[in-house]
């Protein structure tokens, strides 16, 4: 699960959008610059596409492609005598992407904490232990996905899930699929009404387009967009028990204070942008502060805490909890930081960058002047989730809020809702998807998805029917 952690909280805030949107210096999109740089990050995120398949990771063709893209922007304005605005450009990207990569390494350096004091461990063995049929755990995982992603993020709460079941599901290949199937909804869809959901609806939220409570009114929404498919998908998951060994996991020392501590850092990130207008990540990094002070506490306080449980397991004989004491490794947040996703932190700004100088090139603005001028915003932002089922949702999401279509809140909090949740028609389109694809060892797959795309599209075309029918005041 360490390995593809992307919390975002996800967990990630950022993109002061306004900057990037400044009208191109030229029309450099029927140039040779301009389609060669439109190729580049075409092949490049047709690699990120295919991540699983050819075993490289999705940073390094962005990377290599925002190098390329901006080489080719400077030497073209230097020979210009234009330079000097091309770093500008270039710099505020810069600027733009270090308060993601902070308010991610925090975000990441958090659930690494809960994981590596055996949190996620403890729910998922609770749930095998329970002893449940095979459609409770498929209903079971995809609920508790769906409320658990608005605070922990979607592919965390995803990979967590899914580790229950494989646990449980064993060569049952058929409740494996369609439990997987689920459990993407349902993080899809839970993401979607929280700034701290998805790395989407937490750019819509430090853009200062849709207020931290305004995300509520795609709840309703979002809660339609999961029960629909699931109800139908539960019909053919059978009810009989599976064969499951239940074990006994013991939480570390701190684990329910780093919870409480991850809360109050999330409160502490909104209080900073909604009282004094500052950046989320200003909040965010003092909430680091708070786990750094902890840890040191934990640190500290070691030695009493284990002469103290040392004296009650030998008092009480207990020969198994002297062994789990002796393996005991003290709380280190430096090592949590180093466990971070760092491929995904570098993709975001490969993305970032290589946005921006599409957008420098006047790429954007002739997308926007299309899709958002001569058609109707409701259509557009409904072909804006279709999108997103196939290519990622985060380039899709920035380059709209790069263009900033003058659009009402009912139109923003829709491109919100579906980019957010279109990526579940597909197994490609969220980072969920492609997760369990890897997790689950070709038992959920690509084509397995596929089947059931009707059944989910059904669940799609409700949420945004039932958005704009109790949201439609906010269309004017």
């Amino acid at each position: 699960m360490t390995k593809r952690k992307i919390c975002l909280f996800a967990f990630t805030l950022f993109f002061s959008i306004p900057a990037l949107s400044a009208p191109p210096l030229m029309d450099l999109t029927t140039s040779t610059i301009g389609y060669a740089s439109l190729t580049i990050f075409a092949i490049a995120y047709i690699l990120v596409i295919s991540e699983e398949y050819l075993q490289l990771r999705k940073s390094k063709p962005v990377l290599l492609a925002a190098g390329l893209i901006w080489l080719m922007i400077g030497f073209l304005l230097n020979q210009q005598g234009q330079i000097e605005i091309a770093k500008a450009a270039l710099e505020h990207n810069l600027l733009e992407y270090s308060k993601l990569l902070l308010f991610l390494l925090v975000a990441m350096t958090y659930i690494s904490a809960m994981e590596e004091r055996r949190l996620f461990d403890s729910l998922q063995a609770w749930m095998v232990c329970k002893g449940f049929n095979y459609r409770t755990l498929f209903w079971l995982t995809g609920i508790l996905a769906f409320f658990i992603s608005p605070i922990a993020d979607n592919l965390t709460t995803a990979l967590l899930m899914c580790a229950v079941v494989m646990k449980v599901g064993g060569d049952n290949n058929k409740f494996i699929n369609l439990a997987c199937i689920n459990i993407v909804i349902a993080a899809n869809a839970g993401g979607a009404f929280s700034p701290f959901g998805d790395i989407t609806t937490l750019m819509v939220w430090q853009a200062g387009i849709v207020s931290f409570g305004q995300f509520l009114d795609l709840l309703i929404p979002s809660i339609v967009n999961y029960l629909l498919p699931a109800f139908i998908m539960s019909r053919f998951v059978e009810k009989t028990q599976p064969l499951t060994v239940c074990e006994f996991v013991e939480l570390k020392r701190g684990a329910r204070r780093i919870v409480l501590l991850f809360i109050l850092t999330i409160f502490t990130a909104v209080g900073f942008h909604l009282f004094i207008d500052f950046p989320p990540v200003i909040g965010m990094m003092m909430g680091l502060a708070y786990l750094q002070f902890f840890g040191y506490f934990l640190r500290k306080t070691l030695p009493s805490s284990l002469a103290k449980k040392t004296k009650r397991a030998l008092n009480n004989n207990d020969q198994a909890a002297l062994k789990r004491l002796g393996s005991v490794v003290p709380f280190d947040v430096f090592q949590r930081v180093a466990s971070s996703e760092w491929d995904t932190l570098l993709f975001f700004y490969g993305v970032v960058m290589c946005v921006g100088g599409l957008s420098l090139l006047g790429y954007l603005d002739l997308v926007s002047g299309v899709i958002y001028t001569q058609w109707n915003p409701i259509w557009a932002n409904i072909m804006v989730g279709g999108m997103s089922a196939i290519v990622d949702n985060i380039p899709v999401m920035y380059a709209i809020l790069t263009m900033q279509p003058d659009m009402s809140m009912g139109n923003w909090l829709l491109v919100t809702l579906t980019a957010g949740v279109g990526g579940s028609l597909l197994s490609i389109g969220s980072a969920a998807g492609v997760a369990l694809m890897g997790a689950t060892r070709g038992k959920y797959t690509f084509f397995g998805h596929l089947k059931w795309m009707p059944v989910i599209a059904i669940g799609y075309a409700a949420s945004i029917i039932v958005h704009l029918l109790l949201n439609s005041e906010l269309f004017t």
